[in-house]
């Protein structure tokens, strides 16, 4: 069992207060994630990347990174660690345990509100990657997140941005987040289960968690955010997800390092846009498939298109989030967000042109 699974029976559990995320992080970062054949080897400066579940295709970019030995030609030697939820990557970042986190950009813009600065160096995507699935058993009373009022909606962990993006989803069709139960079941085979034995209505999700649910006839999609247009219909614009951020203190204080990041990443994008969901599948850890490679493909085909082939924000994608968390986080709405302050493009652009 990979260790993603492990630890979303924690999610699942509930503990979600910050000392618990922080004896996760702790103890996912006493092992390393399986790099390959390709991966890091010792050499080089040592860099450690928590994200927020190495197995799932909206963060696909890091692991493959790493198996194309991208990292390794940039000199550095990069440890990839692996939590359920986005959320516990962000803790692990800000209590210094790691360098980086591979999460959701929505992030940096709860912590600015807490005092804390991180920022964006590479966005992996313009659109959240997310679906929203319904139970099969539920499907006649749940047509739209006009009906979420009294059911038990799955996130991957409270605080993540499964959670923002359902809550946002329920505010804007007239629900209020009072009135609907979000609970923590992480993803993979901890929301497959709680789907399958009714301790949820629906949930937030992403491949291949997706594809795992619909091949097994245990929901259908109710909205899905896999593509610029679904996000666009959903959140009213490009939704900047998933991406490389950091403590901007520690961005200034190693630009160099954060150079080679950048480079290896945006390389990675950019062999994405000219291979097929086939030839990337290939190219992960064989356990990604779960036993099914052509499922596992079809994932990734699906989730695709939510991509950057540059790692350049997408123009707009700030303020599309702001607007999503102002409408449900009291922290964010009575907030005066410095959006400029929670990206960069000065890495990404130079490694474009470099």
């Amino acid at each position: 069992m990979r260790k993603t699974a492990r630890y979303s029976a924690l999610a699942a559990a509930g503990l979600l207060a910050l000392s618990s995320l922080t004896a996760c992080a702790n103890d996912a970062a006493s092992t390393t994630a399986d790099s390959g054949s390709n991966g890091g080897g010792g050499k080089g400066e040592h860099v450690k990347i928590m994200v927020g579940g190495l197995d799932k295709v909206i963060y696909m970019p890091a692991m493959l990174t790493q198996r194309l030995g991208y990292f390794n030609n940039e000199g550095l030697d990069v440890e990839l660690l692996s939590e359920p939820a986005g959320v516990q990557a962000e803790t692990a970042l800000v209590s210094g345990q790691v360098q980086g986190a591979v999460g959701f950009y929505d992030h940096t813009l709860d912590l600015q509100t807490k005092g804390k600065a991180v920022e964006s160096v590479v966005q992996f995507s313009h659109a959240p990657g997310e679906v929203e699935i319904v139970s099969n058993k539920r499907a006649d009373d749940i047509t739209s997140p006009k009906d979420f009022k009294g059911k038990k909606l799955g996130v991957t962990g409270l605080g993540s941005s499964t959670d923002f993006l359902t809550k946002y989803l329920a505010v804007k069709n007239g629900v209020k987040v009072s009135e609907f139960a979000p609970v923590a079941v992480g993803a993979g085979p901890t929301f497959v289960s709680a789907l399958q034995k009714g301790a949820i209505d629906g949930g937030m999700t992403t491949d291949p968690t997706v594809a795992t649910v619909l091949q097994k006839g245990l929901g259908k999609v109710l909205i899905d955010m896999r593509t610029p247009s679904g996000s666009q219909q959903a959140l009213g614009g490009p939704y900047p997800s998933s991406s490389l951020y950091m403590q901007t203190d520690w961005v200034n204080g190693h630009k160099e390092t954060v150079q080679k990041l950048a480079n290896a990443f945006v390389k990675t994008l950019k062999w994405m846009s000219t291979h097929s969901a086939s030839e990337i599948a290939a190219k992960m850890p064989a356990d990604y498939s779960q036993g099914n490679k052509t499922l596992y493909a079809t994932a990734i085909q699906s989730t695709l298109p939510m991509f950057t082939k540059d790692g350049v924000m997408p123009v707009d994608g700030p303020a599309t989030v702001e607007k999503v968390l102002k409408a449900f986080n009291p922290n964010i709405k009575n907030a005066k967000v410095d959006l400029s302050k929670t990206y960069t493009t000065e890495f990404v652009k130079k490694a474009v042109t470099g």
